[in-house]
């Protein structure tokens, strides 16, 4: 990885010409839950609230999510796209004008839940894509760096840019700016079908198509991105609500860009790194880490010591990331591969919901400092669970993976994909297997 690096990831033929719609077209997921928060605290003053109404949207967009990415492995991503943008910039104007309203919280969750679940996936179709580039080669997990470090560059734009627009010019400016950006880029990606994954339709006789979520390994990551998910959450909603106790609302995007910066600087190096060891053992210790850099928040007594604790816990958060997503590449078919990438991506969204719900009901009775114990119980709760399972995480032989049904070599237990599972009772985990 140290030897191809980034350079060589870049010049390969028809990368930036999705590359740049991408971004334009992700950006506005970072600025979602944001606008959201700022515009019914806004509206309504409460931060409890603000955070459910999020949660809502986050809630919608984890569980629509996995849909949307079979439905792109199917019919390919311009199919999916195009209708997706125009439903969910319909959407986020409905609840943009509900909240102004100052319609009911009830009104607002219903309207939350279409902008949610229309959200793009298109940070699981870029991955797609440079899957389909690769081909499984060396400068795949370079790839899932970069993307990585994409995402978190978008949260340190995105929550930043949506605060300026909420907060200097209209409470809406925000979800306005998010759905515009979101019909634009992502109109401009859907066009862009040279460098789309080919499309996996059911054969002509039928059948029903497996899950990705039917391999433990995928199952195993998605409770790890849960608490993923639920630093993120509690993190944005705690920092927003520390930064208006402060008397400085302002500040709250900044704040947590600092955070993002943290999260983009540790991508950048994590993916320039020659690793030795697999990434299912690298796993656990990158997940310890981030339960540490999480545990300190809660005590800090000012905005300065917040921002540095942020950055702190920050650096932890993008390892887990690239070491998620390239080992669910390499559970799963190529059949399967959008989808498996927007099951992490929801599990971010699901955690994210849980955090912040949880964090602005803290918030609301206890104090903004409160808000910053979830993440520590979020992803305390599943690293435990990660040590104990970490062997599911374990690859099988590419391209014809096996999923053991009995016992594999060496005693696995039944349903692990294993190198080495060529046991009794084993299928192969094929394209063809997944119709």
């Amino acid at each position: 990885m140290g030897r191809t690096g980034y350079g060589a990831l870049l010049r390969t033929p028809g990368a930036w010409a999705f590359l740049v719609p991408a971004f334009a077209a992700r950006l506005p997921y970072a600025m979602l839950t944001m606008g959201v928060v700022l515009l019914v605290h806004r509206t309504h003053g409460s931060y409890g609230t603000a955070g459910g109404v999020a949660a809502a949207a986050a809630v919608a967009q984890a569980l629509a999510g996995p849909q949307t990415g079979r439905l792109a492995d199917r019919y390919g991503q311009a199919a999916v796209l195009v209708p997706g943008v125009l439903l969910h910039a319909a959407s986020t104007a409905a609840l943009t004008a509900l909240a102004l309203g100052r319609a009911p919280v009830w009104a607002l969750f219903a309207a939350a839940a279409p902008a949610g679940a229309t959200v793009p996936q298109i940070g699981a179709m870029v991955r797609a894509r440079w899957v389909a580039r690769l081909d499984g080669g060396p400068l795949l997990g370079t790839a899932f760096a970069f993307e990585s470090v994409t995402d978190e560059f978008t949260f340190v734009v995105g929550p930043v840019l949506a605060t300026a627009l909420c907060t200097g010019v209209a409470p809406a400016a925000g979800l306005a700016a998010e759905a515009a950006l979101t019909v634009a880029g992502g109109l401009a990606f859907a066009a862009l079908r040279r460098s789309a994954p080919a499309r996996h339709p059911r054969p002509a006789g039928g059948g029903r198509r497996a899950s990705a979520l039917a391999v433990p390994g995928v199952r195993l990551l998605v409770l790890a991105f849960l608490g993923v998910g639920s630093v993120f959450g509690a993190v944005q909603v705690s920092v927003t609500a520390s930064a208006g106790e402060a008397g400085r609302p302002g500040m709250s995007g900044t704040v947590y860009g600092v955070f993002a910066v943290g999260s983009m600087l540790a991508g950048v190096l994590y993916g320039a790194v020659p690793w030795r060891r697999p990434p299912h053992r690298r796993m656990p210790a990158a997940y310890l880490a981030m339960v540490l850099g999480c545990s300190a928040l809660w005590a800090l007594p000012d905005l300065t010591a917040l921002a540095a604790g942020v950055l702190v816990c920050g650096l932890t958060v993008a390892p887990n990331l690239i070491t998620g997503y390239t080992l669910v590449e390499s559970l799963v078919p190529a059949g399967a591969k959008t989808e498996a990438f927007t099951w992490l991506t929801g599990a971010i969204g699901l955690g994210l919901a849980a955090g912040s719900t949880a964090a602005g009901q803290l918030v609301d009775a206890v104090g903004a400092r409160a808000g910053f114990l979830v993440p520590v119980a979020g992803t305390g709760a599943a690293l435990a669970v990660l040590l104990v399972l970490r062997g599911l995480l374990e690859p099988g032989p590419a391209p014809g993976r096996t999923v053991a049904r009995g016992t594999g070599a060496g005693g696995r237990p039944a349903g692990r994909a294993g190198a080495g599972a060529a046991g009794t009772g084993t299928t192969q985990l094929t394209p063809a297997a997944l119709d």
